[in-house]
C-alpha cells in the first residue's frame, strides 16, 4: 500500500541528510504514532546506557506500531527523534541508527537533545506521522 509520499529537496537551503518537506498524493488517512520507546515485550528498557542499542529497539518498535496500523516506515512523512543527552555525540549516534532504519526514505525530521524521557534508563524516543491509503 503506497501513499505516494514525495520528499521535497530545497536546493536553496543547506544540504542535509533529510528532505526539508514531504507531500503525499491523496486520498490518504493520517496516522500519528506515539513516541516509540526502547522497551521489550515485557515493558523493560533495553540496552541501558547504550544510545545506539536503544535506537535500534525504538525503530523496531516504531515499525511494529506502523505495521499494526497498516503502514510501514516508507509511509512516514515526519519524525521527531528525542535523545536524553546534551552530548552531540549521543545525538549523532542515535541519528545514525535512525537513518540506517529509514534507509533512502529520508523524511523531514527533527533531532532534539532533551533533559529526560519517561521510562527508567530511557535515552531515545522517536515519534512519527505517517499517511496510509484511504479506504475506498
Amino acid at each position: 500500500m503506497t501513499t505516494g509520499v514525495k520528499l521535497i529537496r530545497s536546493p536553496g537551503l543547506a544540504p542535509v541528510e533529510y528532505a526539508y518537506a514531504a507531500v503525499a498524493d491523496g486520498p490518504v488517512q493520517a496516522l500519528w504514532v506515539a513516541g516509540a520507546c526502547p522497551l521489550d515485550a515485557d515493558g523493560a528498557t533495553v540496552a541501558v546506557g547504550d544510545v545506539a542499542g536503544q535506537t535500534h529497539q525504538v525503530m523496531r518498535n516504531l515499525a511494529t506500531a506502523l505495521a499494526d496500523a497498516g503502514a510501514s516506515l516508507t509511509d512516514v512523512v515526519k519524525t521527531t527523534v528525542y535523545v536524553a543527552s546534551s552530548d552531540r555525540a549521543d545525538l549523532v549516534a542515535a541519528w545514525r541508527v535512525y537513518r540506517e532504519h529509514m534507509a533512502a526514505h529520508d523524511v523531514p525530521s527533527t533531532l532534539l537533545g532533551v533533559a529526560a524521557l519517561g521510562y527508567p534508563d530511557q535515552l531515545v524516543e522517536v515519534e512519527a506521522v505517517a499517511l496510509i491509503a484511504a479506504p475506498r
